[in-house]
C-alpha cells in the first residue's frame, strides 16, 4: 500500500489532549459557544445552512445538544418559533442527552422525538435521537426498528450505523470468541450496498473494535490491544487492510465524521503494528483525537493516544 503525503468547548486529558465532540467543525464550535450564552439564533442560522446534508445535520444538532443548557435555549426557540423543525429536533436530542444522564425519564425524550419527526417527516436525526436512547435504554428489536425508520431516510446515515454496530457487538458476550458474530455479518453488508466512495466501508474496523471491546471487558481478550490475539489474526489484518485501501483512494475531507473513522482507522493499524500506515493516519487525525476506540477496553484515552503514538513514531 503506497502511502499518501501528510496533511472550542473541548474536555482534555493528560498532556493537554483535547477531546472536542464538534470535531474540526468551526462553525459548530462557534454556534456551541453562542448556544451556551443562551444566543440560539447561531444555531438557527447553522442548522438553516445545513439543510438536508443529513449526516452533517445529526453531527450537529448531536453536538449542540450536549451543552448542559440546551434544552432550555431550544425550548425558548421553539417559544419564538412553533413550527421550527430545527428547533424541534434540537430540543429532542437535548431531551435524549437528559434521559442518558439520569436527569428525566425517557418518556420525555421519546415523546420529544416524536414532535420534532412530526414536523420533519423526511429527516432522520429525530429518529438517531431515538436510537441513542434505544442503544442504552432500549430492547434489540425495539432498536432495530427505529434504525430501519433512520435507514428509510438516509440509507448510509453514518452515525446510526456505528450505534448499531456498538450495540450489536455486545450480544452474546458470555458465549465468549465467535468469528461468526452478527456484528461481522451485518458491518459487512452495510459496507458492500453502500456506494464506492462512502464511508461505511470503514464500518468492519469498526466492528472489529467494537467487539474487542466486549471481549476485552468480559475477560476474554488481553486489556491491551497490542497482545490481544483479537487484533493479531488474519480477519483483523483483511478487514484493516481492504479500509485503508478505500481511504487512500476515496478519502473525503469534507464528511462530517470522517475523523471518527480515522481514529477507528488508526486505533486498528496501532494494534496490528503496520507502522508506517499508522503514522499517516495520525497524521491526519492531529490533534481531533475521539476517545473511542482508545479507551477500549476500559483504558484512558488519553494515555492510550499517546503511548500508541510514541510507539508508532519510534518504529517509523
Amino acid at each position: 500500500m503506497s502511502l499518501p503525503p501528510p496533511p472550542p468547548g473541548p474536555t482534555h486529558g493528560p498532556a493537554d489532549l483535547a477531546f472536542d465532540a464538534a470535531l474540526d467543525d468551526t462553525e459548530l464550535g462557534a454556534a456551541r459557544a453562542a448556544l451556551a450564552q443562551g444566543r440560539w439564533q447561531a444555531a438557527r442560522s447553522l442548522l438553516a445552512r445545513t439543510g438536508d446534508d443529513w449526516d452533517r445535520r445529526g453531527h450537529r444538532i448531536t453536538v449542540l445538544a450536549l451543552e448542559p443548557y440546551s434544552a432550555a435555549w431550544a425550548a425558548t426557540w421553539l417559544l419564538a418559533e412553533p413550527a421550527s423543525a430545527d428547533a424541534a429536533t434540537l430540543l429532542a436530542l437535548a431531551e435524549v442527552r437528559r434521559a442518558l444522564r439520569g436527569k428525566d425519564g425517557p418518556c420525555r425524550a421519546r415523546e420529544a422525538c416524536h414532535r420534532a419527526a412530526a414536523l420533519a417527516p423526511a429527516d432522520p436525526t429525530p429518529w438517531l435521537g431515538l436510537l441513542m436512547l434505544e442503544r442504552t435504554l432500549g430492547g434489540r428489536r425495539e432498536m432495530v426498528r427505529i434504525f430501519e425508520e433512520v435507514r428509510a431516510r438516509h440509507a448510509d446515515h453514518h452515525h446510526a450505523h456505528h450505534l448499531m454496530v456498538a450495540r450489536l457487538a455486545e450480544r452474546r458476550a458470555e458465549a465468549g470468541p465467535d468469528p461468526l458474530h452478527e456484528v461481522y455479518d451485518f458491518a459487512h453488508r452495510a459496507a458492500e450496498r453502500a456506494p464506492a466512495d462512502s464511508p461505511l466501508a470503514v464500518l468492519p474496523v469498526v466492528a472489529h473494535a467494537e467487539r474487542y471491546r466486549v471481549l476485552a471487558t468480559g475477560g476474554f481478550e488481553a486489556a491491551d490491544p497490542a497482545d490481544s490475539a483479537h487484533w493479531s489474526g488474519r480477519p483483523a489484518r483483511r478487514t484493516l487492510e481492504a479500509a485503508y485501501d478505500w481511504w487512500l483512494e476515496w478519502e473525503h475531507d469534507g464528511h462530517p465524521r470522517r475523523l471518527v473513522d480515522l481514529n477507528y482507522l488508526a486505533h486498528a493499524t496501532c494494534c496490528v503494528g503496520r507502522a508506517a500506515e499508522a503514522a499517516a493516519l495520525l497524521e491526519r487525525i492531529g490533534d481531533h483525537v475521539t476517545p473511542q476506540p482508545w479507551s477500549y477496553p476500559s483504558r484512558d484515552p488519553a494515555t492510550a493516544f499517546r503511548q500508541a503514538r510514541e510507539r508508532t513514531l519510534g518504529m517509523t
